[in-house]
């Protein structure tokens, strides 16, 4: 039998939800809507979910506003049925319900994240392990300790021994074959960057090694290499090395897929520094690409830098875009509308609401709290007073008559700002909610098992002289 949905909704959005559900189909589940008796549906609470909602009850899930504040597994041992958080807005439905009425599943990946300190030698054995933990943090399964020319890594034995203390996996990138002796001797779980050259140091230790050509962009020399590793009977990573943009970036790309397939089974890498690096893009785009092209190359390993400031997340990026290619290559579908965490600056719908779904929601408000809103044609503000609307935020404060309110107006302005911000950029805008960055910029955690406290601008408002 098909999966029966009750969806949880208030007064004011009931209508629209209908519509949007309407709108859907035919649905591989059934569905009821039941408007739980208060007027915007993210101020329901537990206890009023409790009391009100009808027993019994039945249906095979129960999904609520994502905003709602309570705690969903007292509320599912309750009812005996799961009850489960929707999307904050209800224009995102139909991406939440777009797979069997589940949303995406990105608890899996098949993608080994490398996370390169490329000035390990310099920094302190404190300021290495601090690094290393917030690249784990992000999403590395490896910590890469890079090692400069000429540079002496005193300390680079303690430096593996303490980032594998913390339960961490370390690689050591060198071209000095010293350094990478040591470093296999002291632990170090990976080798990079050896070539047919120094292969031989990857027989005399555990650590396994990435193989790189001789001569860079030549093939045969890193095929040559394989073959001594395949010989050795030892386990190993190729790295046929993608180039910059304008230095040979187009045959890299080529000899990733020829390297694929010359060598359909081995285990490979891409370093994808060369390009969130040395482009002035904002990275996610650049990940995104790179995951989907060693997503569709098998390509099971990443070597991740940041040093350049624009490139902050790229860790963080690499994580999320490994599990949004895992989950999209498992169902056979494009990369669309399972996350927006790398749809940073833009969004794909930026408008929770039509011109005419606030308009009628104008209508009917009755009481002098401002409402917010954005829409393809610029803010929308309005309360029971009237309904303004303008592409300029400093168009609106003359009409809102609280010159003599210093917090209100504080608070007006602000989110008259944020929403100008978001209507430019077209970016999705919730009052008094912030604007969302995806992983570029990530948001405080929050607590939605309890309702929000006053803000500031309303504590001073109440707790005045």
């Amino acid at each position: 039998m098909a999966e029966h949905l009750v969806f949880l909704t208030g007064h004011l959005a009931k209508a629209r939800l209908e519509n949007i559900l309407a709108g859907l189909g035919k649905t591989p589940f059934t569905y009821e809507i039941i408007d739980i008796g208060v007027k915007v549906a993210a101020l329901m609470t537990e206890e009023i979910v409790s009391r009100r909602l009808p027993r019994p009850l039945k249906a095979d899930r129960v999904v609520l506003p994502g905003r709602f504040r309570g705690r969903l597994e007292l509320l599912g041992d309750e009812f005996g049925i799961p009850f489960v958080r929707g999307p904050d807005e209800v224009a995102d439905l139909p991406i939440y319900l777009g797979r069997a009425g589940k949303p995406p599943d990105l608890s899996r990946h098949e993608m080994r994240i490398f996370a390169e300190i490329v000035d390990a030698s310099t920094l302190s054995l404190e300021a290495l392990l601090t690094r290393a933990r917030a690249l784990a943090n992000g999403g590395a399964d490896v910590i890469d300790l890079g090692c400069l020319p000429d540079t002496p890594f005193a300390h680079l034995e303690e430096a593996i021994g303490r980032i594998k203390a913390e339960g961490l996996c370390v690689s050591v990138d060198s071209a000095n074959a010293d350094e990478l002796e040591l470093a296999a001797r002291s632990g170090a779980d990976y080798l990079l960057s050896l070539n047919e050259r120094t292969i031989a140091i990857a027989t005399r230790h555990k650590a396994k090694p990435v193989l790189v050509p001789a001569v860079p962009g030549d093939l045969l020399s890193l095929g040559r290499a394989i073959e001594a590793a395949q010989s050795a009977g030892i386990s190993f990573i190729a790295d046929p090395v993608l180039d910059p943009i304008h230095f040979g970036f187009a045959a890299s790309l080529g000899r990733f897929i020829e390297a694929r397939r010359r060598w359909p089974d081995i285990e490979m890498m891409m370093g994808t520094g060369n390009l969130t690096e040395l482009t002035d893009a904002d990275t996610s785009g650049i990940t995104a690409i790179l995951a989907g092209l060693c997503s569709e190359l098998s390509i099971g390993n990443v070597l991740v830098v940041n040093v350049s400031p624009h490139t902050v997340r790229t860790v963080e990026e690499h994580d999320r875009a490994r599990r949004i290619m895992y989950a999209a290559k498992r169902d056979h579908a494009l990369p669309r509308g399972y996350d927006a965490a790398l749809l940073q600056v833009h969004e794909r719908a930026p408008f929770a609401s039509s011109i005419a779904d606030i308009e009628a929601l104008a209508q009917d408000v009755r009481d002098a709290n401002f409402r917010i809103m954005t829409a393809s044609d610029g803010i929308h503000v309005f309360s029971k007073a009237g309904h303004w609307k303008s592409d300029n935020a400093f168009d609106l404060f003359p009409v809102l008559n609280v010159e003599q309110d210093g917090p209100h107006a504080f608070y007006l302005g602000a989110e008259l700002m944020k929403a100008e911000i978001a209507w430019k950029l077209g970016k999705r805008y919730s009052q008094d909610e912030p604007l969302s960055w995806g992983v570029a910029s990530p948001g405080a955690d929050e607590d939605r098992t309890r309702l929000a406290g006053a803000g500031h601008t309303l504590r001073a408002k109440k707790d005045g002289p």
